[in-house]
């Protein structure tokens, strides 16, 4: 006995009744329903992406057409014509297609013309068939096929009845497979016909073509870690791993992470792609109304819903922001790798950003007057106090040098690295995300002082310099020589009063105006001092007579927008 000759599932399962037809019901609804009433018109258009079947559906509407009319036709007196255009582009190939239109059928009503690839024709092609397109002999129909809609001349387009082919959806394309899994007696997982339609694209051709290389590989046992192994295909779990990653601000771990794609050969563009559609999974997931557009296995939608529930949506939205623009400047990157490692450290950094650094590490809070607390405050030189203050536990400060961590100041967020900025981002808007940013910083970084202690003039200018000495640490030099410049003034109210040159100053000042509150109120024991800054008057003197810092700040009294710049890319000025 022969053996039977092997096909391959796209063309063995190709479309032969209406009924087989998948993904494109309502055109097969509407071609059926043409045939039934007899309301033919004489040129159509099916146009739409690779692989959704509009060629399939184009030979059984040519042929349902004949058979309507005589169901004793064969195949041989279909009366069905096939014309390749990539191939048979030219004048003389559409003129010897016009000559045979002029002759009637033998048998059957109908002689259908199928043209595919049409938008591969001349154009001296297009406007040699233009006139037959318009006025066709009554027993001629023509179908056109194509996947650039765009590239056909409007003259045609308003000649034909066009039917738009959309992509196949993965749901439709797992039932198929499915379908033809059991048929083969092939042994199959759920997710990895997923993984096999997400690969097609909406391709059903491509999917099927995708199924006969996994029955070859797997001998008719196709699991999921067969298909992503052998496609090619990225791993969900590595976007899940990844994800908790940047939860847990891992940035080594995230970095070996996609070290290991790499070596795997997949590149960065496709990691970033998937990564993008993972953070949008998440998003989705977390609303029972969106979960439904969802295209996976209950398996995996539960796994987003599970790891969604850990990020908030602006959380999300800022992730999905940071690699859209990424994605965007991948392809002109001088080196793709290190742009993608770039990336990661930004996200995984994303989750500290939303825990706001303190200027101490146990920050004083008064409670309100309406609230009792028995608890007593410790008080660094253990002084006794006659009345007791309510207060939270106040953590013991040395009485040494008064040093700040580096990695708890609190800066301004100024920094290119947290937001990616536009280049024609305008300086009053760069101007106004400062001042929201500082304000925000400020608002969280005060601390409440319960005591109100006496101090002398002397004692504030000495802790009034150690402060100036801590910035100077922290590299402000511009901050420690204003501090420097003039010696505040004691008031009779704890209040102090500081001198500075000019309005830019001041909001030089300001970026270190609480902080300094805040340092002052701990060290002296006073939660009452607050601090006014006055701006002196005076003729400015030339530009040739004062040092590099007077004349950036005389300068950006006239404009500005220097000392925007300043603090935004935070720079120091030379001296």
């Amino acid at each position: 006995m022969a053996k039977e000759k092997y096909t391959v599932s796209a063309l063995k399962y190709r479309p032969n009744s209406w009924d087989t037809i998948i993904g494109q019901q309502n055109i097969a609804t509407t071609l059926k329903q043409a045939i039934d009433s007899d309301q033919l018109a004489q040129a159509y258009l099916f146009c739409g992406p690779r692989g959704v079947g509009k060629t399939s559906t184009a030979r059984l509407f040519a042929k349902a057409i004949n058979l309507k009319h005589d169901p004793k036709l064969t195949d041989f007196t279909y009366n069905i014509y096939e014309l390749d255009a990539a191939s048979n582009n030219q004048v003389d190939d559409i003129r010897n297609l016009n000559d045979q239109v002029r002759i009637p059928p033998q048998k059957g009503l109908y002689k259908v013309y199928i043209i595919d690839e049409v938008h591969m024709l001349s154009q001296s092609a297009f406007n040699a068939f233009l006139k037959t397109l318009e006025e066709p002999p009554p027993h001629a129909i023509f179908i056109l096929a194509t996947t650039e809609k765009h590239k056909i001349i409007p003259t045609i387009l308003s000649r034909c009845q066009v039917y738009d082919f959309h992509r196949i959806s993965i749901s439709d394309t797992v039932l198929h497979l499915e379908s033809i899994a059991k048929k083969e007696g092939v042994k199959v997982e759920s997710e990895a016909l997923h993984v096999i339609a997400e690969k097609a694209d909406g391709a059903l051709r491509d999917a099927l073509s995708c199924f006969d290389l996994m029955v070859n590989f797997t001998s008719g046992n196709i699991t999921y870690s067969e298909v992503v192994k052998n496609l090619n295909i990225l791993d969900y779990d590595y976007y899940f791993k990844f994800t908790d990653f940047i939860k847990e601000n891992l940035i080594h771990d995230s970095l070996l992470l996609f070290s290991e794609i790499i070596a795997k050969g997949f590149d960065g563009r496709l990691f970033l792609n998937g990564l993008a559609s993972h953070f949008r999974n998440l998003m989705v997931s977390k609303d029972d109304r969106t979960i439904k557009i969802l295209d996976h296995t209950k398996e995996t939608i539960n796994k987003f819903m599970i790891q969604a529930k850990d990020f908030e949506n602006e959380f999300i939205t800022d992730l999905l922001t940071l690699v859209n623009e990424a994605d965007s400047l991948y392809k002109t990157s001088q080196n793709q790798r290190l742009h993608v490692e770039i990336l990661i450290m930004k996200l995984c950094s994303k989750g500290v950003l939303k825990k706001k650094s303190k200027f101490l590490d146990a920050p004083i809070v008064s409670p309100s007057q309406n609230e009792k607390t028995d608890v007593e405050p410790v008080l660094k030189d253990n002084s006794s106090i006659g009345n007791k203050i309510p207060a939270v536990n106040i953590p013991e400060v040395k009485k040494t040098t008064y040093e700040i961590p580096k990695s708890e100041i609190i800066r301004p967020k100024t920094s290119l690295s947290i937001k990616k900025r536009s280049a024609a981002a305008s300086i009053t808007g760069i101007r106004k995300k400062i001042n929201e940013d500082l304000n925000a910083e400020i608002k969280d970084s005060e601390v409440k002082v319960a005591e109100k202690s006496e101090f002398t003039q002397n004692k504030l200018e000495e802790k009034w310099l150690e402060f100036a000495e801590i910035k100077k640490k922290e590299g402000k030099i511009g901050l420690f020589t204003t501090l420097n410049k003039q010696k505040p003034k004691l008031n009779k109210d704890f209040s102090i009063t500081f001198i500075i040159d000019s309005e830019v100053q001041k909001m030089e000042f300001q970026t270190q105006n609480q902080f300094l509150l805040d340092f002052l109120r701990l060290e002296l024991k006073n939660g009452q001092i607050k601090l006014n800054l006055e701006i002196t008057k005076s003729d400015s003197p030339k530009l040739t007579q004062l040092t590099s810092r007077e004349r950036f700040f005389q300068m950006a009294d006239k404009n500005p927008d220097l000392h925007t710049f300043k603090e935004k890319f935070d720079l120091d000025i030379e001296f």
